[in-house]
């Protein structure tokens, strides 16, 4: 257990932290789940520099580090989903959780083939990422309606635009060895 693998527990022990903070019937509860994400959100760039900075990559933190990012975003999208109760909202949001299922399973049929490194991570989903998670601080911490929240809303469209993107990049790359399976 190292360090970068400690922060990315940590990260998944957020997810309940903040499904309880979001339900708190207090003003400020929205804000503080702002909060909690936005500190997940630093632990996922934080863990990842820390393992490649200290050389301390593991295969458990290659697993795990994935699944806690999909884990975080599939369970705060949910949560303004409910919050917010409007289809621009939903529309990107399950555009963006449905992008992360179809990926990951992608992912994982191309390991099995040894081609896992066709469809490394690219710069557009590096960009899909951080704007998803813009977009998510800034929904959960103002109130539906307001210029930041609306400002979250674009953010989000923004995201869902470059996460279909993304998706149609990795799905072109790896058509040939799915079309062969046919």
């Amino acid at each position: 257990m190292n360090i970068p693998n400690i922060l990315t527990l940590a990260r998944i022990a957020f997810i309940p932290l903040l499904v309880i903070v979001f339900y708190l019937p207090f003003r400020w509860s929205m804000l503080l789940a702002a909060v909690l994400f936005a500190l997940a959100a630093i632990t996922d760039w934080l863990d990842g520099y820390l393992a490649r900075r200290w050389n301390q990559s593991t295969p458990f933190g290659a697993f795990l580090d994935p699944v806690a990012d999909k884990l975080m975003v599939a369970v705060a999208l949910a949560l303004l989903i409910e919050r917010y109760e409007a289809v621009w909202l939903t529309l990107p949001a399950l555009v963006i959780i449905g992008r992360e299922i179809v990926i990951s399973a992608l992912r994982e049929w191309m390991a099995e083939m040894g081609k896992r490194s066709m469809i490394a991570v690219s710069w557009i989903g590096k960009v899909k990422t951080t704007l998803q998670m813009v977009s998510i601080f800034l929904l959960l911490g103002a109130a539906p309606g307001t210029m930041i929240a609306n400002l979250g809303v674009v953010t989000l469209f923004v995201a869902a635009v470059l996460t279909l993107w993304s998706m149609i990049q990795y799905l072109s790359a790896a058509w040939p060895h799915l079309s062969r399976s046919m």
